[in-house]
């Protein structure tokens, strides 16, 4: 994850704290959080999910000023190959989405 927000995403290691399992990542004015679930903190959420279960359903950011061709052409460049553009709601309303 740290690979995929860094290299791809462009956020930059913030801080870490290895005794809670938590990496903190920026990205523009935003945080981004990873805890490992072996860590301190991510043993209180429970066991990792088994086999094709997903701990997150969808993490949304946004990106000014957008020029959705370039960042599709930005995550193909990286082995994300499946990307389209919709219009999905979001925290502003209505906008294009990846």
């Amino acid at each position: 994850m740290i690979r995929f927000y860094g290299d791809i995403l462009g956020a930059r290691v913030e801080r870490e704290v290895p005794e809670y399992g938590l990496v903190q990542l920026r990205a523009g004015t935003s945080l981004i959080d990873l805890v490992d679930v072996g860590g301190k903190i991510g043993q209180k959420g429970g066991a990792a999910p088994g086999e094709g279960g997903h701990n997150v359903d969808h993490v949304c950011f946004r990106v000014l000023p957008w020029d959705g061709e370039a960042i599709i052409a930005h995550l193909a460049a990286h082995g994300i190959a499946e990307s389209e553009i919709n219009s999905r709601y979001g925290a502003q309303g209505f906008g294009p989405s990846i």
